[in-house]
């Protein structure tokens, strides 16, 4: 979650598609991107390792130009590595900043399977040159194994209106999971108890149900509801878009434009591939938002580029929120 950004902010371009036609530097490959801010320096974390590092790392002064960082941490926990046996990466990571501290959330799993972990990693700063740094294991926060129904992978830290702490999940099986958390731990506030959810795909008997990726922003008294439909990792034959829904309550129901429930695959369509008379950009997904101290809010992704051997690369999209309360990506 990055609702909120620490320090000044930036002048960025603004018109259809300006940002992500001025992006440059050290793009790719970026995977299941998160966003975050703090001091004069954007931060970009990402799936993926590098000589023995885990979880990517790239920053910006200005969100246009991005260098390549150390990957984060320097091996997988070993509790990780005994809950879910032969995962060699860390996935997926969520930033959010509370009482003091920065709290990473990541996954840890292996290709298909739903026996998945999220754990926990917290910092009092994102930079590396500051006094502190330094990224502490705080352990487990929520598993899966296949006697589950879902997959803890891809999770959200959302804080809602009344100051609750909630984490979303989730990919492939019966669909989004929302769990309570003890905001003092950031872990589960109730271990036992079950998880609402909030977004599912209806898949013929026995086949795959995509959807994955969600990330929950409270704005204008709703909440909204971002999640990724359809297949990434395909390279540019990769399907995935990205929908929104937004409810009254945090737990649902979620809602496209026209009424439609996420929990039967609906939704309204916010990121989807660039048209046939372009075609360069394929599968965009697995969205991270961020709302700046200047009030403008922006959505970073990932997609496919056909220019480039299909590389996975880094795309932001500002975000506006139209005269009916929707949101806007200007992608």
């Amino acid at each position: 979650m990055s609702l909120a950004s620490i320090g000044d902010a930036q002048t960025i371009p603004a018109g259809r598609g300006a940002l992500n036609a001025r992006l440059s530097g050290d793009l790719t490959a970026t995977h299941d991107p998160v966003i975050a801010r703090e001091g004069g320096t954007y931060y970009v974390f990402s799936t993926g390792s590098d000589k023995g590092r885990y979880l990517r790392s790239r920053t910006s002064t200005d969100l246009v130009h991005w260098t390549m960082q150390a990957p984060l941490v320097p091996a997988i926990p070993a509790w990780a590595t005994k809950a879910v046996p032969g995962t060699t990466d860390m996935w997926a990571p969520d930033i959010s900043f509370f009482n003091g501290r920065w709290r990473l959330y990541y996954a840890v799993s292996t290709f298909g399977s739903n026996r998945s972990a999220i754990g926990l990693f917290t910092s009092p700063t994102l930079d590396p040159k500051a006094p502190g740094y330094g990224w502490r294991d705080e352990g487990l926060v929520v598993a899966s194994t296949d006697a589950d129904d879902f997959n803890a992978i891809d999770a959200n830290h959302v804080v809602d209106l009344d100051g609750r702490h909630w984490l979303s999940l989730g990919s492939f099986w019966t669909g989004i999971k929302l769990f309570a958390l003890d905001p003092a731990t950031g872990k589960l506030r109730d271990p036992k108890a079950r998880p609402y959810s909030i977004a599912r795909r209806l898949a013929p008997a026995g086949g795959p149900a995509p959807v994955e990726a969600p990330f929950i922003v409270p704005h204008g008294g709703y909440y909204w509801l971002f999640a990724s439909y359809d297949y990434c990792c395909k390279g540019v034959n990769s399907t995935y878009y990205t929908v929104v829904g937004r409810a009254k309550a945090i737990t649902g129901p979620y809602l496209g434009k026209d009424g439609s429930p996420l929990m039967h695959g609906q939704g309204t369509i916010f990121l989807r591939a660039d048209l046939q008379e372009k075609e360069r950009f394929r599968g965009p997904g697995h969205p991270g938002f961020l709302h700046d101290s200047d009030g403008r809010d922006y959505m970073v992704y990932h997609a496919y580029d056909r220019a480039n051997k299909g590389a996975s690369t880094l795309r932001i999209a500002p975000v506006t929120w139209g005269v009916d309360g929707w949101p806007i990506a200007d992608y």
